[in-house]
Parts: structure tokens; sequence; C-alpha cells
């Protein structure tokens, strides 16, 4: 049996309060990453506001939400985050969100893997059956990874934010269990 925690690249942790806001505090320095993480205004947070809201949601150990920490497996250092949060468990419907901060990270593999273990973890620890995402269509890199993995777009609302003057889509993507099964076997 596989661990499901470790892919080729990644390996999913327990996001530890003081790791995780200082981590979050350096790449909410990041305006480019805060584009990409968000639709809201940009906005600069301490990291004692994050420290607080991640020991909350440990706290709160909802069935609903599962966070975690991601490192790489060369160096250990950790490198993002990845949340899952299930929105209908009659349906097993859920939604992820996925941020990289070290820049050192992008663009290599390391977002698909860990987006991997996420997906691995939905469809067979939490037996979902579709995991849907958000992404902005100024992300190219993002959706290129997500399409890598299975997602298929399903949807857009068209011109829904508004960056550096620019109107942009916002872009759905989903993926159904059967069809990340058949994408794990191609590959």
């Amino acid at each position: 049996m596989k661990d499901i925690y470790t892919g080729e690249l990644t390996r999913l942790i327990v996001l530890e309060a003081k790791e995780g806001a200082k981590a979050f505090a350096r790449w909410d320095r990041d305006s480019e990453f805060k584009r990409y993480l968000d639709s809201g205004a940009a906005n600069l947070i301490s990291s004692n506001k994050i420290e607080k809201e991640i020991e909350e949601d440990a706290n709160e150990n909802s069935p609903r939400s599962y966070s975690f920490g991601v490192r790489a497996l060369t160096g250990d250092a950790m490198i993002g985050v990845v949340d899952l949060f299930v929105y209908n468990w009659t349906g097993r419907d859920a939604f992820v969100g996925i941020g990289f901060g070290e820049r050192d990270y992008w663009g290599k593999g390391y977002g698909a893997d860990a987006m991997n273990l996420i997906l691995r973890y939905a469809f067979t620890e939490l037996n979902l059956r579709r995991v849907t995402l958000n992404v902005f269509e100024y992300n190219p890199r993002a959706i290129r990874s997500y399409e890598k993995v299975g997602f298929r777009h399903e949807g857009r609302i068209r011109q829904a934010l508004n960056k550096e003057g620019k109107r942009w889509d916002m872009l759905f993507m989903g993926i159904l269990r059967e069809e990340w099964m058949t994408s794990r076997f191609q590959n």
C-alpha cells in the first residue's frame, strides 16, 4: 500500500501554526503570489494574525475541511499549502485550493504532484466523487498544471475580476473520481 501523503516531488504535512504563519507572512509580501491566490485586493497580514487563524482552523476540527502544508521531498522546505473543503457530503463534492509561495518551485511539476496527492486523498481516503476548483484567466501556468492532472474546464464567469485595470474571467474546472483514476494509469 502506498503512502498517501508522499508523491514524487512533494509530501503533505500537518500545517503547524508557527511555521505556516512565518511562511505565509513571507509569501504575503509577493503581490504576484497574492494575485494568483485570491481574487480580492492584495492586503498584507501579520504573522501573528495568520498564526491565530491557523490555530483556530486546527481547533475547529471540521469533517468538512482538510488543510495541509506542502513540503518538497528534496531539501524538506515548506513550499506551499493545499486545502480541501467538502461542501456536499451527500453528493461527495469538494472544492480544492492550492498555493505555492516559494517561487523556486513554480513551473517545475511540484504543484501537479501536490494536486495529485490531495486528489488521491479526496478520492481514496474520503471517497469523494468530484473535486472542483476555480482559477483566474491570467494564470495560464496553473491552468496547464490542472489540465495535466486531469481537470476539465466546466465554466467561467466572464470579467469577474478587475486586476491592474483589466477585466479577467474566473474559470471553473473539475475532475471526477473515474477521470482521475483513468489519468493516473495513463501516465
